[in-house]
């Protein structure tokens, strides 16, 4: 290590160490029955809808300043070689005509299999029970759909996907929530025939206290006959506790 390197280094965490004492750490686990993404089971291996992944992450928040960082990690079985989804992603939190804004980056990785690597960009407002939120895949591949890392040529950047979610305390404890979300495949994807799709979840949150949380919705996917069981609609039940 250079002498300029640690003296960069030094003074960067130095500017670092007042965000740092004022940060705020949460963390979750979650066992769920079905790990389901944008409609999809994330476990191929099994038709059956009981398929339980265990889940969990860490969000960092420095202080009032809206900015974040954070970890999100689930088992997985839809890519050779791979049992793992671990995401990254860090961001920018904010208010503006009444509404909540949410601006960031989020890096999907799975480290037995990298083909399935996938970085987006997204923007995310919150008006009321009503979230808004766009992702953009900057990465050349969309979840190995277009097989960049294979030597196909194809590319899956500026594949998108938008989320309308509506979420709303019903009774004391318990959140009534509902999504659509709607995967729009970029040209080089389309091109092989992977059609758009829609995904929808409507469900419930019931709040234990202490951050304890049960949470059961019906969850999956239109273009059944392309994408097959995966697009199911599957009753998924979470247990969560947050710290």
């Amino acid at each position: 290590m250079t002498h300029a390197f640690t003296k960069t280094f030094v003074a960067a965490l130095a500017c670092a160490l007042p965000l740092l004492a004022s940060a705020q750490l949460s963390s979750n686990l979650s066992l769920t029955s079905n790990y389901k993404f944008r409609g999809q089971d994330q476990d191929s291996s099994k038709v059956r809808a009981f398929k339980p992944a265990l889940q969990g992450g860490f969000d960092y928040a420095f202080g009032e300043t809206g900015w974040y960082v954070g970890n999100w990690n689930s088992s997985v079985n839809w890519l050779s070689g791979n049992s793992l989804e671990a995401d990254l992603y860090g961001g920018y939190k904010f208010k503006a005509g009444g509404a909540d804004l949410d601006l960031g980056a989020l890096t999907y990785l799975y480290p037995g299999n990298t083909h399935g690597n996938t970085t987006e960009l997204y923007g995310a407002a919150t008006y009321g029970p009503v979230t808004a939120k766009y992702s953009h895949t900057v990465s050349e591949d969309y979840f190995g759909w277009a097989g960049t890392k294979s030597g196909s040529g194809l590319k899956g950047r500026n594949t998108g996907y938008l989320n309308l979610a509506f979420a709303q305390e019903v009774a004391p404890q318990l959140t009534l929530k509902a999504s659509v979300g709607f995967t729009r495949f970029a040209s080089d994807i389309k091109h092989t025939g992977v059609p758009n799709y829609m995904d929808y979840q409507v469900g419930g949150v019931y709040d234990f206290g202490g951050g304890l949380s049960l949470g059961a919705a019906v969850a999956g996917a239109n273009k059944k006959d392309y994408f097959g069981a995966v697009n199911k609609a599957r009753l998924v039940v979470s247990l969560t506790k947050t710290l």
